[in-house]
Formats: structure tokens, C-alpha cells, sequence
């Protein structure tokens, strides 16, 4: 391909020779250069973008470290939640990146990835999380192969995990008596107290009841419109809070009784008062579109009430006493302390537990569970949340004692 430097005045510039369009030679030309080497630098990169279609690398010799950032950026963008790039981002950076990320995407062996996998199981890894490291690299390699062209094999395709001699982790389900504890130690005008009752009332997730809004609320039918979440998300190169659907696009409305009744109305005039407290110093939130990478993200900003304008105000339900909204990273402070002081092994998910695990025991039907709790089939409902109990095993034994047994009366004498 033909071009060259040139000095056009006090500058330099650049030019190649492009692909010929309706039988006319096009030229791509590039001015402003303070140096013929500053001129030639760039030369050489324009020729290797345009040479590759557009890409600002050599296939043959990208790291699997910049590969990944390119897969992240072209792939998982604009076809992923962002939950789940989220979590990919953590991965690649916590393990991928760490492992693999000095080397050519090319010269990435089979044999080095099932060395790396076999250290995390030394190292106690559970099976499904060492399944998921592989497959997120499995997934950016295929993506390399087609339809970028990048490389021809897989070299994840012949490694194996196999068996992982870890003991599971074990699911908490609360008693009433612990919840009691958590109310009494979280007592109601305290920031976690209504995250803890949404939780233990309707099973929602944390990032669902962190995006409840007042408006979601219909305190005369006695129902919650789950139809947002709040979900931390890199943003044009900062974190911030974005509203998205619920997980699998769950959007459901949950009935719940008098007891949260009474909570929501004493808790809404709490929250009134307190604004009314507080003045134009008070914390208020709004949603804002922003654009990033070329999508539309709605981000949860917040100010004092006197910086609101016209900006339109969105009302929290879980929030402090000054207005500032409750999230899952704060929430840590009450799991740490009930955690310590009432159960060990406590987060918010634990709430939901229980909340499923209380209706399979009171005989709730499985489909009426699973459309409570938003999942996307009725396959994770009995085998997550359906947990054995001591009250669902003395239950299967009384049955068959009276259906199965009672029936017999051929019976060894008392």
C-alpha cells in the first residue's frame, strides 16, 4: 500500500493510498504533525488500523489482558445486564487477568488453563464458582475465533473441572425468634428496619428493595409493584447507581398483609416529618438518561432539596433519616452486626430464604412461590428454596403415619 510523509507549511502530515470505490483511487490524508516522526508514527498505526478493518490491533499479537478489555467493550456491552458484566468485569480482573493476562491470545495452551484450574481446586474453590472462571474465558475465546477470526481453537474445549471435594455452602433460614432479635437490634426508625421487614414480608431481592419507590405502593389493595432494581454499574468511567428491570425482567406485584400495612403507613408519615426536619437540606434523589457506550442508562443522582429544580424527584422507600437511600454496600453494616450478635452466616438473601421456605411449610402452593419471588422457573424455586426443615420432615412422617401406616392392622403388638 502506498504513502508517505510530507511538510506542509510549518506541519507534517501523513497519506496511504485506500481501497478503490466505483473504480476512483481514494487517498486517507492526516495534517497537524509537529515532526516527520510524529508523522510516520502515525502512519504506521493508521495503515495497521485500516489494514484490520477499523482495529487499533494486531490480532496475532494482542494480550489476552487488552483482548479481554476489547471483548468487555464489543460484546458484553451491548448485548449483556449489567449485573452480569459486573460480574465478569470482577472475574476477569480478579483471575483472568492476574493468570493469563501477560500472555498472546494466540499462544494460550490447553495445559496452562487446566493447570490454573486445578490450583483453585487446591485452593478450595467450589466447583461452581471454578465453572464460571472457565467458562467467561471460554466465552471471550469463542468470541475470538468467530466472528472475529482472531484464532482458530479453543484451547478451553479440552479442560476439565471435574470433582470438587467442597463442602456447599450452607442456606440460612431464620426463625421467628431471630427476626425478632434483628427488629429489636434494628428497631423502626433505624435506616436497615424497613429493608429487614420488606424482606422477611414479600421475599424481594436486596436490589429490588433498594429501588422500591413510593409510588410502587398501593397501601388500599395492599400491594407492591416490583418493576425496578438498583444495580451499581461502571458509567462512563465511574460507578453510579442505575435503575434497570429485575433480574429475568420479573416484573410482579406482591400482596402483603396488615402487620407491613401498618409499617409502610407509620414509616411514610416518618419520612414526611423528617423532610419537613431537615429543610432544604435534606437528601433527595431524581433519574437522569445518560449515555454510555452508545446506550441509554437511567442513573440514580441525588442532591439536597433545595438543588431539585425541575429535575423530576423519585421518593425511596428504604432511605436514613435525612433522605440518603439505602444500598446493598451500607447494608453490610447491619449483616455485619447480626452476623455477630444474632446469626452467623446472615446477608439479605437470607430473608428471602426464609420467606420461601415459610410459605413451601405452610403449604402454599410451589407456582404461587415462585411468582411471588420473581423466578424464572419453577425449577429454582423447589430446588433453591424448598430447604429441609425440621418441621416439613416431622410433617412428612405424620402424614405417612396416619395415611400410610393407620391404614395397616397387621401391627407388632405395643
Amino acid at each position: 500500500m502506498k504513502g508517505g510523509t510530507r511538510k506542509r507549511g510549518k506541519t507534517w502530515s501523513y497519506y496511504f493510498d485506500a481501497a478503490t470505490i466505483d473504480g476512483k483511487r481514494k487517498k486517507k490524508e492526516k495534517g497537524g504533525f509537529r515532526t516527520k516522526k510524529e508523522a510516520e508514527t502515525a502512519l504506521a498505526q493508521a495503515l495497521s488500523e485500516y489494514n484490520h478493518s477499523g482495529l487499533t490491533f494486531e490480532p496475532s499479537s494482542i494480550s489476552v489482558s487488552d483482548y479481554l478489555d476489547f471483548w468487555i467493550q464489543e460484546y458484553c456491552i451491548p448485548n449483556l445486564s449489567e449485573n452480569t458484566i459486573a460480574t465478569y468485569r470482577s472475574i476477569i480482573e480478579n483471575h483472568l487477568k492476574p493468570q493469563f493476562g501477560g500472555f498472546h491470545l494466540s499462544a494460550l495452551q490447553s495445559a496452562s488453563i487446566q493447570k490454573y484450574i486445578n490450583t483453585l481446586k487446591q485452593q478450595g474453590f467450589s466447583k461452581s464458582s471454578i465453572t464460571v472462571i472457565l467458562c467467561i474465558l471460554s466465552a471471550s475465546i469463542k468470541y475470538a475465533i468467530e466472528p472475529m477470526h482472531y484464532i482458530k481453537d479453543n484451547p478451553c474445549t479440552a479442560v476439565r473441572v471435574g470433582t470438587c471435594p467442597k463442602e456447599p455452602k450452607k442456606r440460612v433460614v431464620l426463625t421467628s425468634e431471630e427476626y425478632q432479635r434483628m427488629i429489636d437490634l434494628f428497631p423502626f426508625g433505624n435506616r436497615y428496619y424497613m429493608m429487614l421487614v420488606i424482606g422477611w414480608n414479600c421475599g424481594m431481592r436486596i436490589g429490588e428493595c433498594t429501588g422500591l419507590v413510593w409510588e410502587d405502593i398501593d397501601l388500599s389493595s395492599k400491594t407492591i409493584s416490583v418493576q425496578r432494581q438498583i444495580v451499581y454499574s461502571k458509567i462512563n468511567d465511574r460507578y453510579e447507581y442505575i435503575r434497570i428491570l429485575p433480574k429475568y425482567n420479573s416484573i410482579r406485584k406482591i400482596k402483603f398483609g396488615d402487620t407491613l400495612l401498618h409499617t409502610l403507613n407509620a414509616e411514610k408519615k416518618r419520612q414526611q416529618e423528617n423532610e419537613l426536619l431537615y429543610g432544604s437540606e435534606y437528601t433527595v434523589y431524581y433519574v437522569e438518561a445518560v449515555i454510555s457506550n452508545g446506550f441509554e442508562k437511567l442513573c440514580v443522582r441525588s442532591c439536597k432539596k433545595s438543588q431539585i429544580g425541575n429535575r423530576k424527584r423519585i421518593y425511596p422507600v428504604c432511605i436514613d433519616e435525612n433522605g440518603k437511600l439505602n444500598t446493598k454496600f451500607n447494608f453490610n453494616i447491619c449483616q455485619n452486626k447480626i452476623r455477630a450478635q444474632i446469626k452467623p452466616g446472615f446477608d439479605f438473601h437470607a430473608l428471602r430464604h426464609t420467606h420461601a421456605t415459610k410459605l413451601i411449610e405452610s403449604g402454599v402452593n410451589v407456582k404461587s412461590v415462585q411468582t411471588r419471588l420473581g423466578h424464572k422457573n419453577i425449577t429454582t424455586t423447589l430446588n433453591t428454596y424448598t430447604h429441609h426443615t425440621d418441621i416439613m420432615d416431622q410433617e412428612a412422617a405424620d402424614i405417612f403415619e396416619s395415611v400410610v401406616n393407620g391404614s395397616i392392622p397387621c401391627l407388632p403388638p405395643r
